[in-house]
Order: C-alpha cells, then structure tokens, then sequence
C-alpha cells in the first residue's frame, strides 16, 4: 500500500480526557491518527466519528489491555497495515491509584509499572524502526511526582520516574534519527471522583499562576515538541504553573 501523504501519530490512552485533546490537537495540526483505547469504547467510537466526519480516512481506533506484552508491537503493526508509516508516538495511557505504605500488594506495583513505563518503552522499541525512516519523534507523559512524590501514591511517582528517565535514554539510544521528550504536567485534570475541595485549593495556593491548565494547553505543548521543537530531545517539559518553584 501507499503511505499515508500525512504524517501519522500514534496516541495511547486516546479516549477521553487528556488523550482525546491531544488527539483533536494533532488532528487539527494535519496527523492522520491511530488511537488506542482499553474499555471506553464508547468514548473512543464518539471521538473517533468526530475526527472521521472532519477529515474521511483519518482515524484508526485500536483497542488493547497495555499490560499484555504481545499487544504493544501488534499496536504499530496495525498502524504501518492501515497507513503505511509511523512519526509520532505519544505515550499517553496511564494508570492511577493511590498506594499506601503498608498494603501495597505486587500486583498493583505490577499494574502500575505495567501502563506508565513498561508499556511506553516497548512502545518506543517496537516503534522505533519506523520513526527512524520518518525522523520522527516520541512524546511521554510524565508527572511532576516523578520529581517531588506524592503521599500515599508512591508505586505511582516512582513508575512516572522510571518513565522520566526512560524518556532521557531512548533520547540517547534513538538519536539522531528520532527525538525522545516528554511532558510533566501538574494540576491540569482532577482524577475522576476526586472531591477533596480544600486539598485542590492549597495545591492552587502552591501555584505561582493560581490555575488550572488545560487540556488544550497539553495538546499544544504535544504538538510543539512532535513538530516544532527539532532541536530538543531528553527533556522534560514541567507544564505545572510554576508549581515546583514552591516548597
């Protein structure tokens, strides 16, 4: 088959939320997409209609449990099969639950380190021949508790750091043909059923620009490190308001 005239990115965890804006963002920005999904079909189908009735032939949905090795390479396959070339992937997906010191069982360890770094990496190495032939470029999703940890959440923070510096060795390992970054983001969206108003309003208050970002501002920043920023790879973008200038 003829490649794709239009660049094409892969974006997991590309339902809802964080993952959707980005899609919609890099839509807009001329990508053609493969978008993977676990179980909000629903969503995925919506969003997906979305961007089919903007552009025909756009989209491919994708849907897989990312802690199943097998299903990550079989993920670019199908995405070289449907547009016959690869030259983004933004690791996205991630998994989010609290750990407390104390009753943190190996299989939530193993779920957690499944979906924020080993996922991501094998991603990057089955994607990697690929974004090579396309100069392309990787984009991960990191935290800013892959800096400064979280209470209660510490399975969580050390999976994001071992994403962070994953996101620095594939910079190094895929150089010069691809560019490896990510993006820390800080108080953006809030987990979902998060009702803690005074927790949310003294992690404001630790917020030089006293807001929230936005999911579009995510997007943009996706799309400037893909597309813009050619000569920047192993960084960690902090799109946080400043947050970790306070104590």
């Amino acid at each position: 088959m003829n490649a794709s005239p239009r660049p094409v990115a892969l974006v997991t965890g590309a339902a809802r939320r964080l993952g959707a804006a980005i899609a919609r963002g890099l839509h807009a920005a001329g990508y053609d997409l493969a978008l993977h999904y676990r179980s909000s079909a629903t969503e995925m189908q919506a969003l997906a209609g979305e961007l089919e009735g903007q552009r025909g032939g756009s989209v491919l949905t994708l849907q897989a449990d990312l802690a199943q090795f097998d299903r990550l390479p079989e993920l670019v396959a199908k995405t070289i099969g449907r547009f016959g070339r690869l030259d983004a992937l933004v690791n996205n997906a991630s998994g989010f639950q609290p750990t407390p010191l104390g009753s943190v069982t190996p299989a939530q360890w193993d779920a957690l380190f499944a979906s924020n770094a080993r996922a991501p990496f094998f991603l990057a190495q089955a994607a990697a021949p690929h974004l090579a032939a396309a100069r392309g470029a990787i984009v991960n999703l990191v935290d800013v508790y892959a800096q400064r940890p979280l209470r209660g959440y510490s399975a969580y923070c050390m999976a994001k750091a071992a994403l962070a510096m994953a996101t620095k060795s594939l910079a190094l390992e895929l150089a010069p043909e691809v560019r490896v970054n990510a993006i820390a983001p800080g108080a953006i969206l809030w987990a979902e059923g998060d009702d803690g108003e005074q927790r949310k309003a003294a992690m404001l208050a630790r917020t030089p620009l006293a807001r929230t970002g936005t999911p579009e501002e995510v997007a943009e920043a996706v799309r400037w490190l893909l597309r813009d920023a050619t000569y920047c790879t192993g960084q960690v973008l902090r799109l946080d308001g400043g947050r970790l200038l306070e104590d």
